[in-house]
């Protein structure tokens, strides 16, 4: 069942509520009259309890931000879908306070409260200040459906993204009819609609069709009959956060996959070879080659999907090619394809043990001709047939990291997340080694399985680049955190040489970068002539300078949800001017990025939000809260806007050819003092296993803020059981000289000086950021530093 046809069931099956004419919240005490038989509601522990009927709905709080509206038919709970996390186990929540005063029963958390309505039969929602958020039917819950009355002005997000070749014009913006579904081809989707209003809906359930109007929100068609409601309070962070919590973290990824990735169709073992070594001769960082059909046996009998091509890449099977390429610094990855040849072993072990996708008719596979059909991967049994063999053909001989294609045309939301579920549960049983796969949907939940998203089969050119920038940043409104695309275009022929320098230098700041082309296409720097390659290759080993930073916003994903990159609206959600920008974004709390999209152009309008920016290249200052006019080069393609926002802590490390090819003993941290407090949580590990879920990583919280002209930094104690390499922090203080440091810091002449000391102390210049101060102390202890840039 393809996408549009899902579009159609669910619109007919939500035809009962989509010609109502639903009040928004202002008017709803005037326009809803009493009803003539009151619902019974009472408070238990910590709840609110509605009888309706044989039926019942708890209402609860289940943590301060977190409100659980739970229909029990007959008085029972029934079993939850895939968006929630199947281990989820929310502890006693007790910080409520109750009040069932006036005959509206009442919970409240220093986040918000609910009470019910018995006049107007609703759940009325507020914030932790009283103003109203939400109002919650109970007629239609009772049947199965969504009802929540809002402000009219409330701008709302979520729901699904845009697949590879649907017009993403509208932004991020959501309204009308709107289907949540996993779709295809980079789509990503949740039963999921948010607000920077303070709020978000999470449905429990299977799909659902959503009514977006002026001051409502409906939706029906969820694939249960009653399907459980979250809403979560507070700040898109803070919604976010509450979202990851209930639908399940994101396992760290490899500290690896936080650099380079060549995707690559149509070469052999020999190809292969000279590919990485030209990038190790010409010092283009590199981490990861990721291969197409060349890897696999694609085809032939005896698990021909799962094994090595012997003849393509001789020494794939025996594991010498592994040992070759991990002398060089790189890790392999290989496609995956969710159907099987029907007249090999393999198939007829799948025929035998029902493992097909119910009522699909075989195929003719377009790579091999023979015929093929679908594993349901919905089926925990094909699950751990799959995933084994994938193990034992694949990842015991080389791959580490999976490329899982096509698993998006079922009509399953659950397929593809299956699918990786499969090889990440295989895989875990026998390693301990961290599992990294991109796949080409996204349905909430998939996050558990260590997911990324990539954006489908797309075309080369600027516009297809330009949007992108939607297609990523709506993906990530729906919790789609880690997302990457094909950069320099999948399809359409060879991208221009301007073109692939500008998507690389795009790429360099999305979570997941990496390039690829169809058969035959190289996405090579240096095959885009010498003024692209120089572009592309100061932009990759920009990537690698950010590595400590890019690596502790990979952790803080881990651990609240949040991801590397986020729309504006996050930050700024009570700011119209970004309401719906998709020009720009954070990368981490302290860059903001807005790359060059279009052919020829010899300038750009960027708008940033309040605050102070400084533009990383240039160093120029400027205040937020306007459009600032910024030039382009538009001859060799040099530059990518990007600005660091005031009170940034961005720690840098020496560019290496791939993670961790060096000890890391000195990180460069350039501080720039704001006068609120700021701090930023630098992580490490050792970047391979999952020993960090066992406490076994290091982390130290940095934090500095300038009152007048005295400067304060902290550097917290260490936490973990980790011990890195790290044995200093210089930080970079930027805004002044300083005439006098606290402490028994020395000082120096200058900074080649200090860092030849080969200790702690101090020294002050200049960059290209003005006036700066130098300061060097040792690191995994924590210290207190006052510098006073009164001369």
């Amino acid at each position: 069942m393809n996408r549009s046809t899902r579009r159609i069931r669910f619109a007919m099956a939500a035809s009962w509520w989509l010609g109502l004419a639903l009040a928004p919240l202002g008017a709803t005490a005037a326009t809803s009259p009493p009803p003539k038989d009151p619902t019974v509601a009472r408070t238990s522990t910590h709840a609110i309890t509605i009888d309706l009927g044989t039926n019942r709905l708890d209402v609860q709080f289940v943590a301060a931000g977190i409100v659980h509206v739970q229909f029990k038919p007959d008085g029972q709970a029934s079993a939850a879908a895939l968006v929630l996390d199947p281990a989820l186990n929310l502890p006693a929540f007790d910080a409520v306070r109750r009040d069932a005063s006036a005959g509206m029963p009442q919970l409240a958390t220093e986040q918000g409260s609910i009470r019910w309505d018995p006049q107007h039969r609703q759940l009325r929602i507020d914030d932790a200040q009283q103003h109203p958020l939400l109002r919650l039917d109970i007629a239609a819950l009772d049947h199965g459906k969504l009802i929540a009355h809002h402000a009219a002005s409330d701008p709302l997000y979520g729901i699904g993204g845009y697949n590879a070749t649907e017009d993403a014009s509208a932004g991020l913006l959501r309204k009308g009819n709107q289907v949540a579904d996993a779709g295809e081809q980079g789509h990503a989707g949740a039963p999921f609609v948010w607000s920077t209003a303070g709020y978000g809906i999470l449905l429990d359930s299977d799909g659902a069709t959503f009514k977006l109007q002026p001051g409502t929100v409906g939706a029906s068609a969820t694939g249960r009959t009653h399907p459980d409601v979250y809403i979560l309070l507070g700040t898109p962070s803070r919604i976010f956060t509450s979202l990851a919590r209930l639908s399940g973290q994101s396992p760290l990824f490899p500290k690896w996959a936080m650099g380079f990735t060549n995707s690559q169709w149509g070469i052999d073992q020999k190809e292969l070879l000279q590919i990485v070594d030209t990038y190790r001769t010409k010092h283009i960082p590199i981490d990861n080659i990721t291969l197409d059909f060349d890897w696999k046996a694609w085809g032939e009998d005896n698990y021909g999907e799962f094994r090595w091509n012997a003849t393509k890449f001789p020494d794939g099977p025996s594991g010498a090619l592994k040992k070759q390429l991990d002398a060089r610094g790189i890790r392999l990855a290989g496609i995956m394809k969710p159907r099987i040849h029907v007249d090999t072993v393999e198939g007829r072990y799948a025929s035998a043990h029902d493992f097909w996708v119910p009522g699909e008719a075989v195929s003719d596979d377009y790579f091999s001709h023979k015929p093929v059909k679908n594993i349901d991967f919905d089926l925990p049994a094909a699950r751990r047939w799959f995933g084994d063999l994938a193990v034992k053909y694949g990842y015991d001989h080389g791959l580490v990291g999976w490329w899982n294609d096509e698993a998006d045309t079922t009509g399953s939301d659950t397929e593809f997340m299956n699918m990786q579920r499969a090889l990440y549960d295989s895989q875990r049983a026998v390693s301990n080694e961290r599992v990294w796969s991109i796949n080409r949907n996204f349905w909430l939940g998939s996050q558990r399985y260590a997911y990324g998203l990539w954006s489908g089969d797309i075309p080369t050119g600027f516009a297809s680049m330009a949007g992108q920038r939607a297609r990523m940043l709506s993906a990530i409104d729906v919790g789609a955190m880690q997302w990457g695309m094909d950069g320099g275009g999948f399809k359409d022929g060879t991208p221009t040489p301007e073109n692939y320098a500008r998507w690389i230098q795009f790429g360099a700041f999305t979570p997941i970068f990496r390039v690829h082309g169809e058969f035959g296409q190289k996405r090579q720097p240096w095959v885009y002539g010498p003024v692209a390659e120089k572009a592309a290759t100061a932009a990759i080993r920009l990537r690698y300078a950010l590595i400590p930073y890019i690596y502790s916003y990979a952790h803080r994903h881990h651990v609240d949800g949040l991801g590397l990159v986020r729309p504006l609206l996050f930050d700024w959600p009570h700011d119209r001017h970004v309401r719906n920008d998709v020009d720009s974004w954070l990368f981490g709390d302290w860059l903001l990025v807005s790359p060059v999209v279009a052919q020829g152009q010899t300038a750009k309008d960027i708008y940033l939000p309040s605050g102070r920016w400084t533009d990383w290249f240039s160093g120029k200052v400027y205040n937020g809260g306007q459009t600032i006019h910024l030039a382009v080069d538009s001859k060799h393609w040099s530059d990518i806007p990007l600005f660091i926002r005031d009170g940034a802590i961005i720690p840098t490390q020496s560019v290496m050819d791939y993670v961790g090819e060096h000890p890391v003993t000195q990180l460069d941290v350039d501080v720039f003092p704001a006068a609120r407090r700021t701090q930023f949580d630098y992580y490490d590990d050792d970047g391979t296993t999952y020993d960090y879920e066992h406490g076994m990583y290091f982390s130290q919280s940095l934090a500095v803020q300038r009152r007048g002209h005295i400067v304060q930094f902290d550097i917290g104690a260490a936490r973990g059981s980790f011990k890195p390499a790290l044995k200093f922090y210089l930080l970079k203080i930027h805004g002044g000289t300083a005439g006098k440091v606290d402490g028994a810091l020395k000082f120096f002449d200058s900074l080649d000086a200090l860092e030849g000391s080969g200790g702690e102390g101090w020294a002050s210049g200049a960059d290209r950021y003005g006036d700066v101060t130098w300061v060097r102390v040792a690191a995994a202890q924590a210290t207190n530093i006052t510098l006073d840039m009164q001369q």
